[in-house]
């Protein structure tokens, strides 16, 4: 493990021991059952390094890397089923450690916030589709980016302008996407402040969603102005190309279409462990001051 990794994960350590567990009275000790020996921060750190490191690996093989040369700092790490179930318990801790990192950064204060959702494949063939557990919750969806079919969910992402993930959630892709934005702002509104400009694409044009944003969040939705409309924002191609970036560097950098997930809480556990793992990438960015705050290259080997 190099030196920047370490660093991050020994910072990182930090954050929900002394604050998002305590917030949350999380507490293993008076659960039945043996005591792991892996504690809850250690096992967030310990998500994040394999998101990091092996994000397109699959699980069993990161055990085995981890079991090999991580023993030192994670001592206590379990085989690859006591793991994996440890992993889609700890999906809500993980969602609360991202959204404290969040806070815990700069550009929390910022007024700009990114919107758009991207597609996460669960699925290639048909013998996958009529067998998944996914299937009744999973669904067909096109990607209008890449013109292709998909089978599985869509990942919706509200971010700050670098990519640090406030608001996110997973949906069936025959779903509208500004019903489930809607649904997702309105369960997380305490996130988003008055006067907060939310910028988006042309698919999240209408006017009842745009009076939600406006009356009932106080914010603002920005989009780039259809062709059968009036011009009223501009075109905002570089600013739009932020978002596209963001979701580049989960799939690219964290592996996000090689989840590997088979149920449902599975594939929102993985999901929320590669947020986690940009969000830390990201946070610790901003506290040694990196010209580049989304940049995982250097906890990357």
């Amino acid at each position: 493990m190099n030196p920047k990794l370490n660093t991050l994960l020994t910072t990182l350590y930090v954050l929900p021991t002394d604050r998002v567990l305590p917030d949350l009275g999380y507490d293993r000790s008076s659960k039945p059952g043996r005591k792991a020996i892996l504690s809850d921060a250690e096992l967030l750190c310990l998500v994040v390094a394999q998101h990091l490191l092996h994000g397109h690996s699959s699980e069993s093989r990161w055990v085995r890397y981890a079991r090999t040369h991580l023993s030192g700092l994670f001592p206590g790490i379990p085989q690859q089923s006591g793991y994996n179930k440890r992993v889609r318990a700890a999906g809500p801790l993980i969602s609360a450690v991202i959204t404290a990192l969040a806070r815990d950064t700069e550009s929390w204060h910022e007024i700009l916030r990114l919107l758009d959702s991207t597609p996460v494949p669960c699925g290639t063939s048909r013998e996958t589709v009529k067998r998944s557990e996914l299937a009744g919750h999973a669904g067909y969806g096109y990607c209008a980016s890449h013109s292709r079919y998909f089978w599985g969910f869509r990942l919706y992402l509200i971010s700050t302008p670098e990519g640090m993930p406030v608001i996110w959630g997973l949906a069936n892709p025959k779903l509208g996407e500004r019903e489930v934005t809607e649904a997702l702002l309105r369960h997380d509104h305490h996130l988003v402040r008055d006067g907060q400009v939310i910028l988006a694409d042309k698919g999240f044009a209408g006017k009842e969603f745009e009076r939600f944003i406006a009356e009932d969040l106080g914010a603002n939705l920005v989009r780039p102005d259809r062709k059968d409309e009036k011009p009223r924002f501009g075109k905002f191609g570089g600013i739009r190309q932020w978002i596209e970036s963001v979701f580049d560097s989960l799939k690219g950098q964290l592996g996000l279409e090689h989840h590997g997930a088979r149920t449902l809480d599975g594939l929102y556990a993985r999901v929320a462990s590669k947020l986690l793992a940009l969000s830390a990438g990201i946070w610790h960015n901003w506290k040694t001051n990196e010209p580049r705050k989304r940049s995982l290259t250097a906890y990357d080997h």
